[in-house]
């Protein structure tokens, strides 16, 4: 049977990754803005999140508040014990957009990722992160190009390999596979494989989600969003999409997320 847990119960901060009764208010001319409030969630170290919700509903707050380029407005976020204060190497994102350096190479973009966050590696050690990374993410050939020579899909094997170089505690994705080319669910799994980081990654496709994740965070709507359900995800690893979508648990699950996206917590505007 599929365990739902409620928001409301009780968390401890045990988790690598723990939210702490989080809430985030924005000053907007209306008045105050509530995005989240009293978000209570442990991520396990080497555990693979996804958070799931309808526009509006704070999945990009979660990931502005990780990745430290926002603090909460209440409660609190902790890395490994420590409070979650300022962006770090231990966190990386890769973002929708890329974030590539437009006039680097793919190769110098992971490089100097590389040489700023190992500067402990010598130039040869850090020569062989990189072409390690672009052969793991199928970029070898394309090494030498920079961004506006590479595919949508292409950028974005770029930003995970220079995520994946610095090898971050916590891997933050925002919407991974929105290019036509991206990176397939398989290889993003068996890219993961390799060094398992802690991963929150926000999506709005329920199947991708329970495809990848441990566990499937659903977010109430906003504003005043919250944690409203988390799917228990129980297939084992390394994973096979077929056999997934076989297992008769995959069904189940698939129709108690709709049933809480699209009853109970309808959108009009999604």
């Amino acid at each position: 049977m599929t365990a739902i847990l409620p928001s409301t119960a009780a968390t401890v901060n045990t988790g690598f990754l723990h939210f702490d009764c989080v809430g985030k208010t924005f000053p907007t001319p209306r008045g105050p803005y509530v995005a989240i409030e009293d978000v209570n969630l442990s991520v396990q170290q080497g555990e693979f999140i996804c958070v799931i919700g309808h526009s509006g509903c704070g999945k990009s707050t979660l990931l502005n508040l990780v990745s430290g380029f926002s603090q909460p407005t209440s409660g609190g976020v902790y890395l490994d014990g420590q409070p979650i204060q300022e962006p770090g190497p231990d966190r990386m994102v890769v973002f929708q957009n890329y974030s590539l350096l437009p006039w680097k190479s793919a190769r110098d973009n992971i490089a100097l990722a590389v040489k700023a966050a190992r500067p402990h590696l010598s130039t040869s050690e850090q020569r062989q992160v990189v072409d390690h990374h672009l052969e793991l993410v199928g970029l070898t050939e394309a090494q030498h190009k920079r961004p506006d020579q590479l595919s949508g899909g292409m950028k974005q094997r770029v930003a995970i390999a220079r995520a994946l170089s610095i090898r971050p505690e916590v891997l933050i994705l925002d919407e991974p596979f929105g290019a036509l080319d991206a990176i397939t669910k398989e290889e993003l799994l068996n890219i993961w494989e390799e060094a398992r980081p802690t991963v929150l990654m926000i999506t709005h496709d329920i199947d991708e989600a329970l495809f990848l994740a441990d566990r499937v965070v659903m977010m109430t709507n906003g504003p005043a969003a919250t944690i409203g359900e988390v799917l228990e995800i129980p297939f084992d690893r390394p994973r096979e999409r077929e056999a997934v979508v076989e297992d008769p648990r995959y069904a189940q699950l698939r129709t108690e997320a709709l049933d809480f996206l699209y009853r109970r917590f309808a959108h009009d505007d999604d």
